[in-house]
Order: C-alpha cells, then sequence, then structure tokens
C-alpha cells in the first residue's frame, strides 16, 4: 500500500483542499478496483466509489451489463452515473477527494459525470495495461470476481476513438497496483485534468 502523501511536498498530487474529483476508468481487468482503494486509502481524507457496487444497488428488476432489453441497461447505467457523480460532489464539497472506479465506454458518459461535478475540478485516468494484460489479469482474480468478456478490442478501440485525447492514459503493464497507486496520486492532478 502507497505511503500516506503530504500535499505540501509534491507538486500536482491530488489534494482534497482543491475539491478535485478523480475517476478511475479502463476496460475490465485494468485493476480499476484495486488502484482506487488504494489511492483512497493513501490520501489524509479520500472516499472510493465503486460504480460497479452503486450498479448492483438495484434488485428489482437490475439489468446487468450488456444484457436485454438494451434500453432498460442504459437507463440504469445513466443512473448509476448520476448516483456516483452526486455522491462525489457531497464528499467534494465535505472535503473528501473522491476515487470513482467505474468502466466508462463513451464519451457520453464521461461527460455526463464531469458536468455533473461542475465546477468542481475533475481527473481523469484511464488505466491502460493492454487487452493481454487485462485479460490476464481477469483470469488471476478470485472466481468470485471475475468477468467474462469478449469484446475488448472493440472496446478499447470505442474509448481511444472517443475520448482519447482526454485525460491521462496511463500504460501500467509493467506497473504493480501499489507503484499505480502511487504515480496515481503523484501525478494526477498535472497530467489527469480534463478541460471544460
Amino acid at each position: 500500500m502507497p505511503a500516506k502523501v503530504s500535499q505540501d511536498t509534491i507538486t500536482g498530487v491530488i489534494s482534497a483542499e482543491k475539491s478535485e474529483c478523480l475517476i478511475l476508468t479502463g476496460m475490465p481487468g485494468a485493476g480499476k478496483s484495486t488502484v482506487s482503494r488504494l489511492v483512497a486509502e493513501s490520501l489524509p481524507r479520500a472516499a472510493c466509489l465503486d460504480g460497479d457496487f452503486i450498479n448492483r444497488l438495484v434488485l428489482g428488476g437490475r439489468v446487468g451489463f450488456g444484457q436485454e432489453p438494451v434500453e432498460e441497461w442504459n437507463r440504469q447505467i445513466d443512473l448509476m452515473n448520476r448516483n456516483m457523480a452526486m455522491l462525489s460532489a457531497n464528499f467534494a464539497d465535505a472535503g473528501f477527494t473522491p476515487v470513482i472506479d467505474s468502466l466508462l465506454p463513451d464519451r457520453r458518459q464521461v461527460d455526463d459525470i464531469v458536468d455533473r461535478l461542475a465546477p468542481r475540478p475533475v481527473l481523469l485516468v484511464v488505466l491502460s495495461p493492454g487487452i493481454d494484460a487485462c485479460v490476464y489479469r481477469n483470469t488471476i482474480r478470485h472466481p468470485d470476481h471475475q468477468f467474462f468478456f469478449d469484446g475488448y478490442e472493440g472496446l478499447e478501440a470505442a474509448m481511444r476513438r472517443e475520448f482519447g485525447d482526454v485525460g491521462w492514459w496511463f500504460d501500467t503493464s509493467a506497473l504493480t497496483p501499489e507503484q499505480t497507486a502511487a504515480r496515481v496520486v503523484a501525478e494526477a492532478g498535472r497530467r489527469a485534468l480534463v478541460k471544460r
């Protein structure tokens, strides 16, 4: 786990005093959940918001990833994003850095969350270790946490096409989760700011 960080000593470090909201996204297996937890734990005041957890709050009538009917699945994803943005804004306004962990596959979803967080600064980090690393990392997860997905190529292409010029696309293929989290904390403040 990364050591606690002093905002006084590192330029560009994530800081709750600035009410920054950090979004960690990437493909399944990129390390979003692990890294977001490590980042939040290393900051003096932070909250980790897990998009999957928020989505699973819907019990009756829940439509899972890619399931039918598509219109209802999209509606539930929009509800999840709206709830994550509202919770994040509340935490940021209370002096906590919200660390959002969610798969955002397109520009519309990124813009929706960023717009809802305005005027607070938003940092977007796309964990991008590559398809092979994502597939491998998924295979070594506990079976209860594995995510079976065969659309990596299409998802990666869509994400790069839709918002490849936004935030910090961070190749984490050669880094441990702890190294990744430490770099996110130290560098995201200057590398990942979403310009409006």
